[in-house]
């Protein structure tokens, strides 16, 4: 009986200790990070309705607003492969390959500005870009316009969606529209979203000393917030540069859209959300294995040469970032009538 009585009060010990351990991580968690919420975020001048939600998903699958009528924006951003394509560089008009990997559409909401060098400032600036790309749908937001003008379906759907504007197939609305549903696009209820608020065992023993190591090592300094990362941006290569393949030298990243020299080679900081579902990684794609990427991070952002097992367990950790994936039901886009414009392959 003595025996049994010391074990319980042991057991109690080592279960009270580690439940003390792990609070201090919780909490120190907290103030890096913060869950996903259950529902989508409002959008600043751009309230959101079920029908309007409805129309930009319609959009949001509408290859008829590309030249070839073959490309859409699931093209790129397939809601069923984590919101991106899992190609190195995305494939556009006329088989023409983009400079960049495709960020994955999935919480982009979040983000402080979209694209890999921040050029639109938020979801509807960015969803007008790749319409007019010449190498991604390569047409224009005239005929775009246009287009919609001339698929009789559209023109009931948009006065649903925006009922006091008398003229509702128009640039705004539409960019609108695709705003306003890819900021439906979450994926709560990860396990690490689950840790933060309160259930310590959401996430296994690994994924804990994986967190714990992502934070000690600094990668929490650039990827934290609600996004663990989208939130700012910073040179690949702080400590060393990577090779050419990782960092090709033709392409200077921000220092595109500013023209200033501090920043050359400067990235937005990409979400870490759902990683393990998008591959390959970095802006130009070329790391098809997580593993890899976060010893390329390490070493290139950290200064910080990874041993295998403290790869394996940061590894883990990301995994803890999956979410629950949208459900989104393809919707039934109304037919071309005589009059619409042709395809131009």
């Amino acid at each position: 009986m003595l025996i049994r009585t010391a074990l319980v009060a042991c057991c109690a010990l080592v279960t009270a200790t580690a439940a003390l351990a792990d609070d201090g991580l919780l909490e120190e968690a907290r103030g890096l990070f913060e869950p996903i919420p259950v529902g989508a975020p409002e959008l600043e001048g751009n309230p959101a309705t079920p029908e309007k939600v409805e129309l930009g998903k319609m959009l949001y699958f509408e290859s008829r607003l590309s030249e070839s009528h073959t490309i859409n924006c699931n093209s790129c951003h397939a809601i069923g492969l984590g919101g991106v394509d899992m190609l190195e560089t995305s494939v556009g008009h006329r088989w023409q390959q983009g400079g960049r990997n495709a960020p994955t559409v999935l919480n982009s909401v979040f983000n402080t500005a979209q694209f890999w060098d921040g050029r639109a400032k938020d979801l509807e600036e960015q969803a007008g870009g790749p319409i007019i790309n010449p190498m991604e749908m390569a047409s224009s937001h005239e005929h775009a316009v246009g287009m919609l003008k001339a698929i009789p379906g559209y023109a009931e759907t948009f006065k649903v969606a925006f009922p006091d504007d008398p003229d509702p197939i128009n640039l705004d609305n539409m960019l609108k529209a695709i705003a306003l549903f890819e900021a439906t696009l979450i994926t709560p209820h990860a396990p690490f979203d689950r840790y933060l608020r309160g259930e310590e065992n959401a996430m296994t023993a690994e994924q804990k000393e994986g967190l714990r190591l992502f934070i000690d090592q600094g990668c929490a300094s650039c990827h934290n917030g609600i996004n663990i990362g989208g939130s700012m941006y910073q040179p690949f290569g702080v400590v060393e540069r990577p090779g050419a393949d990782f960092l090709p030298p033709t392409d200077k990243g921000r220092f595109e859209v500013t023209k200033s020299v501090d920043d050359e080679y400067v990235y937005k900081v990409p979400t870490l959300r759902n990683i393990a579902l998008t591959p390959p990684y970095f802006h130009t794609g070329k790391a098809w294995d997580l593993r890899q990427a976060v010893a390329v991070m390490g070493s290139t952002q950290l200064g910080a040469d990874l041993g295998d097992e403290e790869v394996d367990k940061i590894t883990a950790f990301l995994h803890a970032l999956t979410g629950d994936q949208p459900q989104v039901s393809y919707p039934i886009l109304p037919p071309s009538a005589a009059d619409t414009p042709r395809p131009k392959p």
